[in-house]
């Protein structure tokens, strides 16, 4: 098949917004934390960039969609992207983008997906254990679960992953980015245990301005991350386009509408929250349903996501920056209304949902994806969280989470307030020994 230039454009295009959301992740993030937080948060998000895309181009390609013929995992071998530029085969098909292209764009959801995680864990969380957490993470959790939901076979549609082949529907990742992350989140705030002052302190978000620019440049992202999914440019891509857009619009209004009946008045934190928890829910159903359906879901999600996130208070984990309600909770509502509001009229590779005669089968498939990467991902994450922490210690001392872990990690802060700045790296290294200085 003769490469489109305009496809490939489009996959490229949407890998470059799709990784534009790792750095938006991170200003959600850090505008969400406390002022002496701020670049530890931000900095967990870099430097998962950095690591999975290494890990990647060496073997996580290769776990996610190499041909081994395995249900459970893709190939264990090196990726050998060097000499992938042919077109892409898959499920029988071929789509007229080079490998590569199909590769890096998969390569930013595995970027994201573990970042997403550092939000559960934010203010206490030693910096380089955390980095090893994302190799092995990967590794063992996001590499095979990608193969399973993903991975539709190659030019025979053999090898597909367990629950592409059994016909679980998520287009974008609402299992693999999601659900995965969520259930990783919820294990890693058991392991570490709460912050110090939870619940005594209120903990606010220390710059309400910088957590909207943050939402704003995900919503941006995350058409790339939904329209970028169908590899091309389009009638899918338009449709989970528009989708995107209405049901993030829908969450917002859902989680503000919870907001001024519950508490009296509607946040800027919460319409922020509210767009992230629609974005979340629509993106393995953005293909397969009608634009006033992904309306529907958007509210749902945003005033279902708006009543989790106190579910931490109510069973005592500290899941710093409400991963577990907003991405857990978002991307389990967004795979179960598929199995209500997926219509074939739509999508011919989709399905009927209830309301529109297809009864409980795909309802069922779809709970049948989202709990079991639940489960795998939870029990696996709470064990490799677990020994990470008994060997080499995942969290800060009391005293470092005190001070704040900004400086005690890094050696830096996010608002110098007492003087000028504008020494470069040089004066931050200085000023930092001038104050250890001071202390000792």
């Amino acid at each position: 098949m003769e490469l489109s230039a305009g496809d490939t454009a489009w996959v490229l295009a949407a890998s470059a917004m799709v990784l534009l959301m790792t750095p938006g992740l991170a200003f959600f993030y850090g505008g969400m934390t406390r002022a002496k937080s701020t670049l530890n948060m931000m900095m967990m998000s870099f430097i998962t960039i950095g690591v999975v895309s290494v890990l990647w181009v060496i073997y996580g390609y290769a776990v996610a969609f190499g041909d081994s013929g395995s249900q459970w995992y893709g190939a264990l071998t090196w990726s050998k992207l060097g000499s992938s530029v042919t077109d892409l085969v898959s499920n029988g098909s071929a789509y007229p983008i080079p490998v590569l292209a199909f590769a890096v764009f998969q390569l930013m959801f595995a970027v994201i997906t573990p970042a997403l995680i550092s939000g559960s864990i934010a203010d206490r969380t030693k910096f380089v254990t955390w980095t090893i957490f994302v190799a092995i993470w990967v590794s063992v959790v996001y590499f095979p679960v990608a193969h399973w939901v993903f991975d539709f076979g190659g030019s025979d549609a053999t090898g597909a992953g367990w629950l592409a082949a059994r016909g679980v529907l998520d287009f974008a990742g609402g299992t693999a980015v999601h659900i995965n992350a969520g259930a990783a989140g919820l294990a890693l705030s058991i392991v570490l245990g709460k912050r110090v002052g939870w619940r005594k302190d209120p903990m606010r978000p220390h710059n309400i301005p910088i957590v909207l620019i943050g939402a704003g440049l995900l919503w941006f992202g995350w058409f790339g991350f939904n329209a970028g999914s169908a590899l091309g440019a389009n009638g899918t891509a338009a449709l989970a386009f528009m989708n995107t857009q209405v049901a993030t619009a829908g969450a917002v209004i859902g989680w503000l509408i919870v907001e001024r009946i519950r508490d009296g008045h509607a946040t800027s934190l919460g319409a922020a929250s509210g767009a992230v928890a629609g974005l979340v829910a629509i993106t393995p159903a953005c293909a397969f349903v009608d634009p006033w359906a992904a309306t529907v879901i958007g509210v749902i999600a945003g005033a279902i996501c708006a009543l989790a996130v106190g579910l931490k208070y109510r069973f005592g984990f500290d899941d710093s920056l409400d991963v577990v309600g907003v991405h857990l909770v978002g991307g389990i509502v967004g795979c179960l209304s598929i199995g209500i509001f997926a219509t074939k009229a739509v999508n011919e590779f989709g399905g009927d949902g209830l309301l529109y005669g297809g009864g409980l089968t795909l309802l069922g498939k779809q709970a049948l994806g989202a709990f079991s990467v639940l489960a795998y991902s939870f029990v696996v994450t709470l064990i490799l969280g677990f020994v990470l922490d008994k060997t080499i210690g995942f969290r800060i001392s009391r005293d470092q989470e005190i001070e704040g872990i900004d400086l005690t990690e890094h050696a830096e802060t996010a608002y110098e307030l007492e003087g000028r700045g504008g020494g470069g790296i040089g004066a931050v290294l200085s000023g930092n020994r001038v104050a250890e200085g001071a202390r000792a």
